[in-house]
């Protein structure tokens, strides 16, 4: 490796100063003294063109909650607020090279999980979790998109029940969700706690099932840590631009717990700062626009 040496001076533009340093090609390593710890989150999910869901959600919520976000791609989708044109999967050595990447160099303090396009895709996943453990793992089951487009085939949601389920410190599916991993229906609150407890059953150390798409102005979100059933209740916002809330609501998760809350704290943190972010949310294309975790006043 060779060294490179800066001849510049301290550089000053608009009150950031950054100190010369030598910078080595291929590892650059500023000093660590003095240095603050900051809390990590990495999200592993598919990338949303449009920028309303997906990675780019996720490291939205990440930022704006003081979390430093790294992230895994396992799919591309050409999106807009109309829909979903076109996804597809990266290949299975890239996912794990990701995982590898961020796990043994940057060891995050929150995972969460979102999009995966392939059950093989799943089980790379799985195998890397296996290997190195990181803390506090979210799972956000995505197996369609809000405008209906099928991301993960029936034999990947089957590894997502009976593989990554069981490594979640929390999942927290939808109804459709819920369903699709309990083989029960899934359409009332007394369901939702049903469901919440088979989803502990299969291994899951916390569930949190959404119930966005109850009927009525009512909304409940039913929270199962083991010992004690939270319903949280909450009127429906009505409003077109609700694209990501999902993806925003399970990232919001991740980086409290990533800031040291507990689950339960968490969870309703998360569900405040999502409210705030569909109630901000912004009118952009010509279809379903996103919520906005950025713009939120804390």
């Amino acid at each position: 490796m060779r060294a490179v040496n800066p001849t510049m001076g301290p550089i000053r533009d608009i009150g950031l100063i950054v100190a010369p340093r030598t910078i080595i090609t291929g590892m650059t390593r500023p000093s660590d003294a003095g240095a603050r710890r900051v809390p990590v989150a990495l999200t592993v999910a598919g990338s949303d063109s449009g920028g309303g869901a997906g990675i780019q959600a996720d490291l939205k919520t990440f930022t704006r909650l003081g979390v430093y976000g790294t992230s895994v791609v396992t799919a591309v989708t050409a999106q807009n607020s109309r829909g979903v044109a076109m996804v597809a999967g990266v290949g299975d050595a890239a996912v794990a090279a990701q995982l590898r990447a961020v796990l043994e160099d940057i060891p995050p303090d929150a995972t969460k999980v979102g999009m995966l396009h392939s059950s093989a895709n799943v089980r790379t996943l799985v195998a890397q979790l296996r290997l190195h453990r990181p803390p506090r793992l979210v799972v956000d089951p995505v197996f369609e998109s809000s405008s209906g487009a099928r991301l993960l085939d029936g034999e990947g949601v089957d590894r997502v029940r009976d593989d990554l389920a069981p490594l979640a410190f929390l999942i927290t599916p939808n109804l459709d969700e819920a369903e699709a991993l309990t083989g029960e229906t899934v359409r009332t609150p007394g369901q939702m706690e049903t469901a919440a407890r088979r989803l502990r059953e299969m291994g899951a150390r916390n569930a949190l099932v959404k119930g966005g798409h109850l009927e009525g102005r009512r909304l409940v979100d039913v929270f199962f840590d083991g010992r004690e059933v939270v319903r949280f209740a909450g009127e429906r916002i009505e409003t077109p631009h609700r694209h990501g809330t999902g993806c925003v609501l399970s990232a919001a998760v991740a980086a409290y717990l990533a800031r040291g809350a507990e689950v339960r704290t968490a969870v309703s943190r998360a569900r405040v700062f999502t409210r705030r972010a569909i109630e901000n949310g912004l009118p952009l294309g010509q279809g379903i626009g996103p919520c906005d975790p950025v713009g939120i006043d804390l």
